[in-house]
């Protein structure tokens, strides 16, 4: 027993070296191409919302508002949300990212993503990575786990100086205001964050509050990569 052990853990070693080549490629690709498209605002939703549904539309709307004011748009390149904003940064011919990922069930990426601007990873957290170093702001519509996920990756990051604490917008009250609320009133009440920090976030149902917001925090200072 103990020679298959030893065995099987040499051959674990060799296929880590080389799994880690694969995670380096990934890098290298992202940090080559991703800083000549410029700036971006990195928007994230449901992959499951439906062209019909309103949040396609914000979607479409708010992407086509951020590419006139000289903004790229990037999404994670799928359908719901992700390809509403690829659909409104393609329609005013601006700059549409697609950060796709190799998932079993996932679909093909959305039509509206430029073709040299589509990134296919591996792995999720180079592909967060990316979402986040080039992004100069996030916009995050009604999602499910994923975009929680995304959502309170930023927050971290942000809160922990990991990264710039650049704008980070909810768009719609009506699904943001009770974890807002919580956060608010359970997390930093009880003393698990600073009060300070349920600033971070702003809330809004208004496509030109959120241009707004992010233009304004950006008058003053530059525009450059979070990390």
């Amino acid at each position: 027993m103990n020679e298959l052990i030893s065995k099987k853990w040499t051959e674990l070693k060799a296929e880590s070296s080389w799994f880690m080549f694969k995670i380096m490629s990934e890098f290298v690709e992202g940090f080559e191409r991703l800083p000549k498209i410029g700036p971006c605002v990195s928007i994230f939703g449901s992959a499951r919302t439906k062209p019909h549904h309103p949040n396609y539309e914000i979607a479409t709307k708010l992407a086509a508002r951020l590419c006139n004011e000289g903004y790229g748009v990037i999404t994670g390149g799928g359908p719901g949300v992700m390809e509403a904003a690829n659909k409104g940064a393609h329609q005013v011919k601006g700059k549409s990212v697609g950060l796709g990922i190799t998932l079993p069930f996932e679909t093909e990426a959305n039509k509206y993503i430029d073709p040299d601007k589509l990134f296919t990873f591996n792995f999720f957290f180079v592909r967060k990575v990316m979402f986040v170093k080039y992004a100069q702001a996030f916009v995050l519509l009604p999602g499910g786990f994923g975009t929680l996920d995304e959502f309170f990756e930023v927050l971290t990051l942000v809160q922990t100086r990991k990264v710039e604490r650049v704008p980070i917008i909810l768009m719609g009250k009506s699904y943001w205001e009770g974890l807002h609320s919580w956060i608010q009133q359970v997390l930093a009440k009880d003393g698990y964050i600073d009060e300070k920090d349920g600033e971070i976030m702003h809330i809004t149902d208004d496509i030109e509050e959120v241009i707004t917001i992010i233009n304004k925090y950006y008058s003053s200072t530059g525009l450059k990569p979070n990390f």
